[in-house]
């Protein structure tokens, strides 16, 4: 699954540190999120589309895998 988390993070002038604090998680978890090596679980999902206050199909592309 692949995400527009640091694109819209970035244009909102936050710093992954503070992105991370935000959403009650490490900053390394926001980093691997962004570099698509850890997906979300659907709570956090939410509350990143919640904060950005965009629906999470906004933040995030799912993929058909089939």
């Amino acid at each position: 699954m692949k995400n527009r988390i640091e694109e819209i993070r970035k244009g909102k002038g936050i710093k992954q540190d503070e992105f991370a604090k935000l959403m009650g998680v490490s900053r390394q978890t926001i980093s691997s999120l962004e570099t698509g090596k850890y997906n979300p679980s659907i709570f956090l999902a939410y509350k990143i589309a919640k904060y950005f206050e965009m629906t999470i199909e906004e933040v995030f592309i799912f993929e058909d895998e089939i």
